[in-house]
């Protein structure tokens, strides 16, 4: 027998078959052959015949997918590859961007225990907003029995902040309204290290494979600085506006705090467009009350600051 008759044949596919093997539609696998994204077949005869560098290019594509990337970039990506720029690199850098940010593990709560955690009574109302928000999971083989919780931490401050009497409805409003403020520091961190850090990596499009593993090496090791720096920042912004309420409330000279009905602002179209196309249109309410706020807490602050410092000279 000779060596060659001894290598074991290469896999050979139809295209339904391939489509069977990839998850991929026949419709979806001639699209991608249409973008250049997937290698054209074999012709034999009347017939294409596809092999297992089709399925694993499938496989590269519908990851990619998953993982947000567009087919436009997915295409660079694969083209730089069959150039022989390497991909390896790259797919590390997608898999550590696209990994874990948190050391926080994932569990599970059956619907008994999470209504027993929150009052006793059932609230489908409320399951359905927290679902909605991605603090719960439903689990396909469980139906309503039980849930995934991505962040049982969450879960946790919620359930506390039930207990010490804030309502359902207030918690998921007030985690709305946060999210989007925290999205927004997210999107500035990464706007900061990009310019700063990334750019001299990120320069090409795609990356090359060296590149794109010395930028895997700086994203694991900045990873935590984002989380760090909000830390310290939110402690030392809760004891200045902590101390504020409570010598609020304490001074018996203060008076007693009215309320109000929210009012209408208008604002230009061109700025509401512009904090839409920044944060979101959901998160653009959130966001325009929160940079109000924030501008509101300035003033105050440099105006205490102003009036210690004429004190002082009186003094």
């Amino acid at each position: 027998m000779s060596e060659q008759s001894a290598q074991p044949a290469q896999p050979e596919y139809r295209i339904e078959d391939l489509a069977h093997h990839s998850g991929a539609t026949v419709r979806t696998i001639r699209a991608y052959q249409d973008r250049g994204l997937l290698p054209r077949p074999e012709r034999r005869g009347r017939s294409n015949v596809y092999g297992d560098t089709h399925l694993a290019r499938l496989r590269q594509i519908a990851d990619l997918l998953d993982r947000g990337y567009t087919l436009a970039s997915i295409k660079e990506l694969l083209e730089a590859w069959d150039a022989g720029r390497g991909l390896g690199g790259v797919l590390g850098l997608v898999a550590e961007v696209d990994g874990p940010w948190t050391d926080e593990e994932a569990d599970r709560i059956s619907r008994a225990e999470l209504d027993a955690r929150f009052g006793g009574t059932p609230d489908e109302a409320a399951v359905r907003e927290a679902i909605a928000l991605g603090v719960l999971e439903r689990i396909p083989d469980r139906a309503d029995e039980e849930y995934l919780v991505p962040s049982p931490q969450e879960l946790a401050v919620a359930a506390e902040l039930y207990a010490a009497g804030v309502p359902l409805a207030a918690i998921t409003g007030h985690l709305r309204e946060l999210r989007g403020q925290v999205e927004h520091i997210a999107a500035r961190f990464l706007e900061f290290t990009s310019e700063h850090v990334f750019a001299r990596y990120l320069e090409h499009r795609p990356p090359t494979d060296a590149d794109a593993v010395e930028a895997t090496a700086l994203v694991r090791r900045l990873r935590p600085l984002a989380q760090q720096t909000v830390d310290a920042e939110l402690a030392r912004a809760m004891r200045i506006f902590a101390n504020r309420h409570l010598q609020h409330h304490l001074s018996p000279d203060t008076p007693a705090p009215t309320g109000g009905e929210p009012r209408s602002v208008a604002l230009p179209p061109d700025t509401i467009r512009a904090v839409q196309r920044l944060v979101g249109e959901e998160n653009a309410a959130a966001f325009i009350a929160a940079a109000a706020e924030r501008e509101v807490q300035k003033r105050t602050l440099d105006a205490l600051t102003s009036n210690a410092a004429h004190d002082s000279q009186i003094d």
